[in-house]
C-alpha cells in the first residue's frame, strides 16, 4: 500500500507538472503576437527621439541664425599698437645701458648714455669760435660810426677847401683880368703921355739950343728946358717900367689864376677823394654785417654741438615697454643705429580682417566687441576706420588679375576698431590675435 501511495504520489506529481508544461505552452502561444507590438513601440520611441534631436538642431540653427542677424564676425583679427624704434642720432661709445628687455619705462627716462666728451670739446670748442666771433662783430660795428665820422668830416673838409680854393680861383682870376686889362692900359697910357711930354721937351730943348748959342736966351733957361727934358725922359723911362711892371703883374697874376684853378682840381680831387672813403662806410657796415653773420653761424655752430652733445643722453619717448634691446655697454654705435624698441601698451587697437562681403552694413562708428584668445575676455569698442584697399593689394607682391589665370578669391579688408577704457591689470599686446565682432544695428 505505501508503494502504491508513493507511485499514486508521483504520477500526481507528474500530472501537476504536465499541467504547468501545458499552462506554459498555453501562455506561449498567447503571448506569442506580443513581441511584434514591442518592436513597433521601440521604432516609435526611436522616430520620436529622432525627431526631437532635429527639432533641437534646428532650434539651435535658428538661434544662431538670429543671433548672427545684425553683427558680423571674424577670427582673423590681432591686436595692433605702435611699436616705436629707439635709435642713435650720433656716433659714439656706449657708456651706460640702463634697462633691460620687457622693462617699463615712463616718458623721458633715460634709456641709454654715449660717451660724452668727444662733443662736449666741440661744444667748448664752438662758445670759443662765438666769443671770436663776437668780439671781431663787436669791432667791426665800432668802426662803422668812427669811419663815418672820420669820412664825414674829411668831405665836408675836401668840400670847404673845394669853396676856398673857388673863391681863390675867381679872385685870381678878377686880379688877372683887371691886371692884364686896366694895368696894363693905364701903364701904357702913361707911357703915352710920358712920350709925348718927352717929345714935347726933346723939341723944346732943340728949339732952345740954337738961342742959347747966340745968346738969345739965358743959361738958366737954357738949363730948365735940359732939365724939362731929361725928366721927361726919365718920366717916360718910368711910365715904359710901369707898363712892364703892369705886365709882369699880369702874368703873376695869371701864375695865380692857374695856381688857384690848380687848387681848385686838387680841391675837386679832395672831394672824390673823400666820397670815395665815404664807400668804407659802406665796406666797414658790411664788415660789420659779415661780422654778424659770423656771430650767428658760431652761435648756429654752438647749438648744433649742444645739440649733438644731448644726443648722448637718449630718453624714452613714451610710456612703453622696452623689447628687442640689442645695446650693450662699450658697443660702438652709429647715427641711425637702433637700440631698442618701445611698445606703448596704453595705445592699442584691433585690426580686423572681415572679408568685403561682411561689410556691406559697416560703417564708422558702429559698436564692436573683441574676445581676447589669451584671456577669454571681452572688451568692448567701436569702429574707428576701413582701410582704403584690401590686405592683398597692399601686400608686397599685389595680385596680378590681368594674366588671365584669373580665379575669384574674397578678398578681406583690413578694420580698424578702438577699444574702450580698458580696465587696469588687463594689458594687451599687439600681435595677440583675437574673435572681433561689429554690430551694424
Amino acid at each position: 500500500m505505501p508503494s502504491e501511495g508513493k507511485k499514486m504520489d508521483t504520477k500526481t506529481l507528474d500530472y501537476e507538472t504536465d499541467g504547468e508544461i501545458q499552462q506554459a505552452a498555453r501562455e506561449t502561444k498567447a503571448r506569442e503576437p506580443l513581441p511584434p507590438v514591442r518592436r513597433s513601440r521601440s521604432q516609435f520611441g526611436r522616430r520620436l527621439a529622432l525627431f526631437g534631436g532635429l527639432l533641437v538642431v534646428v532650434g539651435i540653427g535658428v538661434f544662431l541664425w538670429v543671433r548672427t542677424l545684425g553683427k558680423v564676425s571674424t577670427d582673423d583679427a590681432q591686436v595692433d599698437g605702435h611699436i616705436i624704434p629707439v635709435s642713435s642720432k650720433i656716433y659714439g661709445n656706449v657708456a651706460e645701458v640702463l634697462v633691460n628687455d620687457n622693462q617699463m619705462v615712463k616718458k623721458g627716462q633715460v634709456l641709454v648714455r654715449i660717451d660724452p666728451r668727444d662733443y662736449q670739446v666741440k661744444v667748448d670748442q664752438a662758445k670759443a669760435s662765438l666769443a671770436v666771433a663776437g668780439s671781431q662783430a663787436s669791432g667791426a660795428s665800432a668802426g662803422v660810426p668812427l669811419v663815418k665820422e672820420t669820412t664825414q668830416s674829411g668831405t665836408s673838409s675836401a668840400e670847404a677847401q673845394l669853396s676856398a680854393a673857388q673863391a681863390d680861383y675867381e679872385k685870381a682870376k678878377v686880379d688877372y683880368e683887371r691886371a692884364a686889362t686896366a694895368d696894363v692900359s693905364w701903364a701904357r697910357a702913361n707911357v703915352d703921355t710920358a712920350q709925348a711930354n718927352a717929345d714935347r721937351a726933346k723939341a723944346d730943348l732943340q728949339r732952345m739950343t740954337p738961342l742959347v748959342q747966340k745968346e738969345e736966351i739965358s743959361k738958366l733957361q737954357f738949363d730948365s728946358y735940359v732939365a724939362a727934358a731929361r725928366m721927361a725922359d726919365s718920366e717916360l723911362k718910368a711910365a715904359n717900367d710901369k707898363v712892364n711892371a703892369a705886365l709882369q703883374e699880369a702874368q703873376t697874376k695869371k701864375s695865380a689864376m692857374l695856381s688857384a684853378q690848380a687848387g681848385i682840381a686838387q680841391a675837386r680831387a679832395g672831394v672824390a677823394e673823400a666820397q670815395a672813403n665815404r664807400k668804407q662806410v659802406d665796406v666797414r657796415v658790411a664788415d660789420a654785417a659779415s661780422a654778424s653773420a659770423n656771430v650767428q653761424l658760431s652761435r648756429a655752430n654752438v647749438e648744433s654741438a649742444e645739440l649733438n652733445l644731448s644726443y648722448t643722453t637718449i630718453v624714452a619717448p613714451v610710456d612703453g615697454v622696452v623689447t628687442k634691446k640689442s645695446v650693450e655697454v662699450g658697443q660702438i654705435v652709429q647715427g641711425g643705429q637702433g637700440l631698442m624698441m618701445i611698445v606703448p601698451l596704453n595705445d592699442i587697437w584691433v585690426t580686423a580682417n572681415f572679408k568685403e562681403t561682411q561689410l556691406r552694413d559697416v560703417r564708422t562708428g558702429h559698436k564692436a566687441e573683441v574676445k581676447i584668445d589669451a584671456s577669454g575676455k571681452t572688451y568692448a569698442g567701436h569702429v574707428d576706420s576701413i582701410a582704403g584697399a584690401t590686405g592683398t593689394r597692399m601686400s608686397l607682391l599685389p595680385p596680378e588679375n590681368a594674366t588671365g589665370n584669373y580665379v575669384k578669391v574674397v578678398q578681406r579688408i583690413p578694420v580698424k576698431i578702438l577699444l574702450d577704457p580698458i580696465p587696469d591689470g588687463n594689458v594687451l599686446r599687439p600681435g595677440m590675435n583675437v574673435e572681433a565682432t561689429i554690430f551694424t544695428k
